[in-house]
C-alpha cells in the first residue's frame, strides 16, 4: 500500500491524539492573536480556514501567499493551505514593497495574507483578495469551523507543490523553490528523528516562519503533539522570559538570535536572576557558520544543548546535523564545541559529495522539484543528478565543514583562505560581537583580508590588538590586514551575512569582484 504523503498529515495526528493537549500559545500582544489553542481548537481553525478558501473559489493548486513575523496564523497557515492541496507562499516581511511585489506576481499568487504591520508593503499588489490579519477583516477566516460543512478532502499527488518559499535573494532576484509535500514531510521526519522530539517538547519560535517553513520543526512537533510558543519578534530577555514561562525545551535559530539570547543571559547572571532551561533546553542553529566560542559559551553560560545543521532553502533545508556523541562526554566544552561547529554529518536518506573543485553537492528525498517557472535554473542546479549548492566544503570521517561560499573564498598571495575560520578566529576575542571577513582589491597580493567588525557594548579594542590576536590563533597569511568597526552588519532576515553588500563599495569602478 502506498498512501501520498501529505503535510496535514502532521496535525491529523497531533488532533486526534492530543485533542485536549495545549497546541499553541500565540504572542499576546499581536493584533487578532488566536490566544492559547488546545489541538481540537486549533485543528477546528485549520478546516474553517479550508473552507473559507473553498468557498472563496481558491482552487485547489492556486496560491496563497502569507507576509507576517511568526504568529499563531502562520501554524494555521501551514496546514490550512497546504493541507487541503493548496499552495502556500511565505513572504519574508523585512523586503521592500518592490520586492514583494514580485514575488507575488512570480508566484501567481491570486490571495494574499498580510500582518496589519506590512500593510504597506501589499498596496500595489494586482490580486484578487488581499486579508489584513488584524482580528477583524481575516476574522471569518480564522474562525472555529462550527457547524458549517467541512472543506473537501485532499488526497493529491505528494509530489505535489506543497508551498513556494524564495530565497533570500542575497546576490540576485529571488527565486521561487518548490517543496513538495515528499520534501516537507520527509524532511520534518528526519528532522525530529536527529533532534529527538517528542510529545514532552515546547517549541519557541525563534526562526522565521516563513523560512523553509521553520526548517519543518513546526510539522515534526505537531505530529507529536508538542506545544508552540510563538515569537513575534527576536529580544534575548523576552527569549528567555518564554522559556521560562512556557516550559520551553526546543527552538531553532541563526547565530544571532543565540547571541543576542547569550548578551542577554550575561545581564541576568549578573543581577544574580537565574538562567532557564539549564539541562532541558536544547537549540537548533544554522543559517550561518556558528563560531566555536558561541557553541562553548550555549554549554557554559546556558546550560542548554547545541545542534548545528546545515541545507538550504532548496532542500527543504535539513541536509546534515551535528549533535553531541557519547565519544565526545570526556572531552572539554572547549575542544566539543570545536568538533560541533562542523556542519555534520548527512541526515538519513541524504548522500552528500564533494566535486572536484570542493563545491557540496547533494543527493535527497529533501530536493526541491524545481525553481517556480525558471527551468534553465532548475538544470543548472540539477546537473548531473545532484543539486549543486553552491558551497564549498570538505569532509573527514563522514563529517562535512563548510569553508565557504564558493564565491566567497579570498585567495591572497594566490593562497586560498576560507573567511569562516578567520572570522572564528576573531570570535574568540571577548570584544567582538559581530565579525565578517571579505577579500578586498590589493596590488600585491591580489586581495587583502579585511575584518568588519561589531563590538559588544561598553567594550573597546583596537585593529592592532584584533590582528595580533588573530596571528596567535591562525596562519599568519590567514589573518586581517585591516579591521574596520561597524555598528552593524548587513544580514539577510534568516541570519546570513551579505558579503555581496559587504564587498562591493571596496570593489566600486572594476568589472569583476575578484582581482
Amino acid at each position: 500500500m502506498k498512501v501520498p504523503l501529505n503535510v496535514g498529515d502532521f496535525l491529523r495526528r497531533g488532533a486526534e491524539v492530543y485533542p485536549d493537549r495545549l497546541a499553541l500559545v500565540d504572542d499576546p500582544e499581536a493584533k487578532g492573536t488566536l490566544g492559547r489553542l488546545t489541538y481540537r481548537q486549533l485543528n477546528s481553525k485549520v478546516m474553517n480556514m479550508a473552507r473559507v478558501l473553498e468557498d472563496m473559489g481558491v482552487l485547489v493548486g492556486e496560491r496563497v501567499a502569507l507576509i507576517s513575523p511568526n504568529s499563531g496564523k502562520f501554524l494555521v497557515s501551514y496546514y490550512g493551505v497546504s493541507g487541503f492541496g493548496r499552495i502556500l507562499v511565505p513572504v519574508n516581511y523585512r523586503l521592500n514593497s518592490e520586492e514583494v511585489e514580485y514575488i507575488i506576481e512570480h508566484s501567481g499568487s491570486q490571495v494574499v495574507l498580510v500582518d496589519p504591520e506590512f500593510q504597506h508593503l501589499v498596496t500595489g499588489v494586482n490580486v484578487k483578495s488581499v486579508i489584513v490579519l488584524d482580528g477583524i477583516e481575516d476574522a471569518e477566516l480564522f474562525a472555529d469551523l462550527g457547524d458549517k460543512p467541512a472543506p473537501t478532502p485532499w488526497e493529491g499527488d505528494e509530489d505535489f507543490t506543497c508551498s513556494i518559499n524564495y530565497t533570500s535573494g542575497t546576490t540576485a532576484r529571488p527565486k521561487g523553490v518548490q517543496m513538495t509535500h515528499r520534501n516537507a514531510w520527509l524532511n520534518a521526519a528526519t528532522f525530529g528523528w536527529h533532534t529527538t522530539v517528542t510529545d514532552r517538547d515546547t517549541l519557541l519560535h525563534t526562526l522565521p516562519m516563513f523560512h523553509c517553513n521553520g526548517w519543518g520543526m513546526p510539522y515534526a512537533v505537531t505530529g507529536m503533539g508538542g506545544t508552540h510558543v510563538i515569537q513575534r519578534k527576536i529580544d534575548g530577555e523576552s527569549i528567555l522570559a518564554n522559556i521560562e514561562n512556557e516550559g520551553v525545551t526546543l527552538a531553532c535559530g541563526a547565530p544571532a538570535v543565540w547571541a543576542a539570547t547569550l548578551d542577554a543571559a550575561s545581564k541576568r547572571s549578573a543581577a544574580n536572576r537565574p538562567i532557564p532551561g539549564k539541562s532541558t533546553m536544547r537549540i537548533v542553529m544554522a543559517g550561518a557558520a556558528p563560531p566555536s566560542k558561541t557553541i562553548e559559551r550555549v554549554e557554559t553560560e546556558l546550560g542548554w544543548e547545541f545542534i548545528q545543521i546545515y541545507g538550504l532553502t532548496e532542500t527543504s533545508p535539513v541536509l546534515t546535523v551535528n549533535r553531541t556523541r557519547s565519544e565526545w562526554d570526556s572531552l572539554t566544552p572547549e575542544e566539543r564545541s570545536k568538533l560541533l561547529s562542523r556542519a555534520g554529518t548527512p541526515g538519513i536518506g541524504t548522500q552528500i559529495e564533494l566535486d572536484p573543485s570542493g563545491e557540496v553537492l547533494a543527493k535527497s528525498n529533501v530536493v526541491f522539484q524545481g525553481y517556480w517557472n525558471n527551468p534553465d535554473a532548475t538544470a543548472e542546479a540539477m546537473a548531473g543528478g545532484f543539486f549543486h549548492t553552491g558551497d564549498g566544503g570538505t569532509k573527514e570521517t563522514g563529517y562535512l565543514t563548510i569553508s565557504d561560499r564558493k564565491k566567497d573564498v579570498i585567495i591572497t598571495g594566490g593562497e586560498n583562505v576560507s573567511s569562516i575560520e578567520v572570522e572564528d578566529a576573531l570570535f574568540q576575542h571577548p570584544a567582538v560581537a559581530e565579525v565578517a571577513v571579505i577579500g578586498v582589491p590589493d596590488d600585491k597580493w591580489g586581495e587583502a583580508i579585511k575584518a568588519l567588525v561589531v563590538l559588544r557594548p561598553d567594550v573597546q579594542a583596537t585593529e592592532e590588538e584584533l590582528i595580533e590576536f588573530c596571528r596567535g590563533r591562525i596562519a599568519h597569511y590567514k589573518c586581517p590586514r585591516s579591521v574596520e568597526f561597524r555598528d552593524t552588519l548587513a544580514r539577510t532576515a534568516t541570519g546570513k551575512l551579505q558579503k555581496f553588500k559587504l564587498r562591493s563599495p571596496y570593489w566600486e569602478g572594476r568589472t569583476r569582484m575578484v582581482n
